[in-house]
């Protein structure tokens, strides 16, 4: 019995760490049947971008025009052993080709709009950036111009001074008058004392 629950517990303890082994162990990975193609994204969207452009011209619909023209025109009009694509079946190869070009050229197309709102999202997260610096900026000019208008307000300004300096001014020439008022009769007694004074013996 002692023996059974033994092996039992080896069992699980095995499978345990078996399971912790698994789990702490990276997976290796797969072989992979073909090798990994990782082209230059920032080339391939350029190139993908200058074809869309390309796409959208008037260039390329006048090429495209031309080139349905005389396959269309070939392979009716010139002699039978020259043509290569029936006009009884309707013009398959040309068919064909029209729709591999339409099948590649909507991913390009799909690639260049996703580069498109890339760019967009860029210049519209910048642009936000944009204004909040802005927005800020302008608040700190607010309060700058507030605080300064509250300074302005204890500061003299040329009129209060000048009233001051007037009324400091008047203040010293009160004593000053009163004082030359003083003076006056006392200079009057003086000469008047003088003049009643006698004369000297004249010689």
């Amino acid at each position: 019995m002692e023996d059974a629950l033994a092996d039992s517990k080896s069992k699980v303890r095995g499978t345990a760490k078996g399971i912790s082994e698994g789990l702490d162990t990276p997976r290796q990975a797969r072989a992979r049947l073909l090798p990994r193609i990782s082209p230059n994204p920032d080339a391939f969207g350029s190139w993908t971008e200058n074809f869309a452009r390309f796409m959208g011209t008037p260039q390329f619909l006048l090429y495209m025009t031309v080139f349905c023209v005389f396959w269309l025109s070939w392979n009716s009009l010139a002699p039978e052993y020259l043509r290569f694509d029936s006009a009884a079946l309707g013009f398959t190869l040309l068919t064909l080709m029209l729709s591999l070009q339409a099948s590649y050229a909507a991913p390009l197309l799909l690639l260049a709009q996703n580069r498109q709102d890339d760019r967009d999202r860029v210049s519209l997260q910048q642009d936000r950036q944009r204004a909040e610096r802005n927005l800020s900026d302008t608040e700190y000019l607010t309060r700058e111009l507030a605080s300064l208008r509250i300074a302005l307000r204890d500061v003299a300004t040329r009129d209060f001074v000048r009233s001051e300096l007037r009324s400091v001014l008047e203040e010293v020439m009160e004593p000053r008058d009163g004082a030359d008022d003083a003076d006056e009769p006392a200079s009057g007694t003086a000469r008047s004392e003088q003049g009643s004074r006698p004369s000297g013996p004249e010689r």
